[in-house]
Formats: structure tokens, C-alpha cells, sequence
């Protein structure tokens, strides 16, 4: 029973890292966006939240500066894209290489760097239950802030007169500058906050996920974040529990191998990719679907002149 409560735990933890960076793309889409550029995005912000941590020696320190790098690294992206018309799709992927390099080169002095040493948190009481307290109530507070950011998200998007605008802009920009709003800033800003999501998501990779600087320890989890906006169909709910799925997928093929399961490593390590691309496979099998759920301008440039 304790393995498996470790395995649940250690789900939750895999879990968070993909919610916090799908619900940051899932922000851009809603507006109309396509970031590529999540992965480069989340490697940057893994260094910069691991050097500040290093520093300052405090945990929250570290995901400020995590959330500042993607920002900024996501404002310039929006510049670019919103403002001088770049290709989406082009300059995304121009910005995850970027991030890759960067960030191998900026982290050389931190690559044998130890963090000070990780506090342990655990809800009072609720954390002593047996089997569900070392699963569920012993978790880092950011596990229980993606719960918290997702329904506070549903709230935004569908019970907000700002969420609404915001679906506007994805949907039909050019209706909503007719109506007076300023299409490009209101998607610079989902582009910020979005890359906001994603440097915390890649701070907490190096801060608490694995306490170290280690040159491409994203991992293709910037990747699977965004495949999981398209399989969670644009809606927050289904983003949240996909992370999880996806989240226990990564911690399985550990559990298998610590219980002297006769798997080849290599077959276990591709089990979270493998599930990412089954998935999509299944979902693009019935394309009418994801046109009614996708946001109609989504990817599409917005000229307001036109």
C-alpha cells in the first residue's frame, strides 16, 4: 500500500509540471495563439529559477524569477508574432531552439550546484491519515495552487465578463475590434500570462521536481503540455486531469522497475511520448470534433487595418 501511495504522490507531482504549462498554452489558444515555443520557454526558466534559488536560497524566489524569464521570453515572442506579423508556427519553434541553447550555455556553472535542503510539507492532521495522507496531503503547495489556478481559470473563462472578451478575440478578432476592443493587447497579454504558467511550470521542474541544473531536463514535457491543450479539447478540467494521466504515465515506469518488472528501460522511458502520440492519433481520427471545441482564429494572424 505505501508504493502505491508513493506512486500517486509522485503522479500528482509529474502532473503539476504539465498543468501549469498546458493551462499557460491553454490561455494563448483561447486568444487565438499557437505557441511553440513552450519548451524553449520552460528550459530557460528552469536555469533562471534554479540560479535563483542558488543565491537567495529561497524556493519562491525561484519561481518569481522562473515566471519573469517566461514572461519576458513570451512578451518578445508576442511582439513578434502579434506586432510584425511573424509566422506563429516559425518563430515558436525558433524560440523553443533558442531556449535549448541558451539555457545549456547559461547553466555551465550550475550544472554541479546544490540547492539548500528541500523542506517537507504536509497539510496538519489530514497528512497522518493512512495511504491517503502520504498521498494526497503531503504534497508542495504549487500541486494544490494548479487545483486552485484551474478552477479559478474555469471561473475566468466562462463566468467573466474579461474571459469572455478574451474568447472573443480567439474566435472572431476582427468582431471584437469592431466592438471597440484592442485585439493585439489583449493577446500579448494571454501571451504573457501564458508564459508566465510555463516558466513556473519549468521553475518547479529544477526547484522541486528534480533539485538540479541538468542541460535539457525539460524533457519534452514542454511538448507534451502542448499536446495536451488539444487533448483536453480547450477545456480547463479535462487539461488538469490529462496532466495526471499523462503525469502517471512517467511516474509508472518507475514503480514498474522498482518492482522488478522485466521491461526493458528504453521500452519505459518512451511510455509518456508513446501516450502522447496514441492520443493525438485518436483525437485526429475525428477531426469535426476538434473543430467545434478549437478556437476559430486560433493561429491565425489578426491585421487590424484589414
Amino acid at each position: 500500500m505505501e508504493s502505491y501511495a508513493l506512486l500517486l504522490a509522485s503522479t500528482l507531482n509529474a502532473g503539476t509540471v504539465l498543468a501549469l504549462a498546458a493551462l499557460g498554452l491553454l490561455i494563448n489558444e483561447k486568444a487565438g495563439i499557437v505557441n511553440l515555443g513552450a519548451e524553449g520557454i520552460m528550459l530557460c526558466s528552469a536555469i533562471a529559477g534554479f540560479a535563483a534559488v542558488v543565491h537567495s536560497g529561497n524556493d519562491w524566489v525561484g519561481f518569481a524569477a522562473g515566471m519573469a524569464a517566461g514572461g519576458l521570453l513570451a512578451a518578445a515572442f508576442g511582439l513578434l508574432v502579434i506586432w510584425l506579423n511573424a509566422n506563429q508556427y516559425a518563430t515558436g519553434l525558433a524560440l523553443s531552439l533558442f531556449g535549448a541553447g541558451f539555457s545549456a550555455f547559461a547553466g555551465i556553472r550550475y550544472v554541479q550546484e546544490k540547492l539548500p535542503e528541500r523542506p517537507s510539507f504536509a497539510i496538519p492532521l489530514l497528512g497522518d491519515i493512512p495511504f491517503i495522507g502520504p498521498a494526497l496531503f503531503r504534497q508542495h503547495p504549487l500541486v494544490y495552487l494548479a487545483i486552485a489556478l484551474t478552477i479559478g481559470l474555469i471561473w475566468f473563462l466562462y463566468r467573466s465578463r474579461a474571459g469572455l472578451v478574451l474568447r472573443s478575440v480567439g474566435e472572431s478578432p476582427e468582431s471584437a475590434h469592431a466592438l471597440g476592443y484592442s485585439v493585439r493587447r489583449i493577446r500579448l497579454a494571454a501571451v504573457v500570462a501564458g508564459g508566465a504558467l510555463c516558466g513556473l511550470s519549468g521553475a518547479y521542474i529544477a526547484v522541486v521536481y528534480t533539485p538540479l541544473w541538468v542541460e535539457g531536463m525539460v524533457a519534452g514535457k514542454g511538448w507534451i503540455a502542448l499536446a495536451l491543450t488539444t487533448f483536453a479539447t480547450w477545456r480547463p478540467v479535462r487539461v488538469l486531469l490529462g496532466a495526471y494521466l499523462f503525469g502517471g504515465v512517467t511516474m509508472l515506469q518507475f514503480h514498474l522497475q522498482g518492482q522488478g518488472v522485466e521491461v526493458p528501460s528504453e521500452f519505459l522511458n518512451m511510455l509518456p511520448y508513446l501516450a502522447t502520440i496514441v492520443v493525438l492519433a485518436l483525437i485526429s481520427r475525428n477531426p469535426a470534433w476538434i473543430r467545434i471545441n478549437m478556437p476559430a482564429s486560433l493561429g491565425k494572424p489578426f491585421h487590424p487595418g484589414s
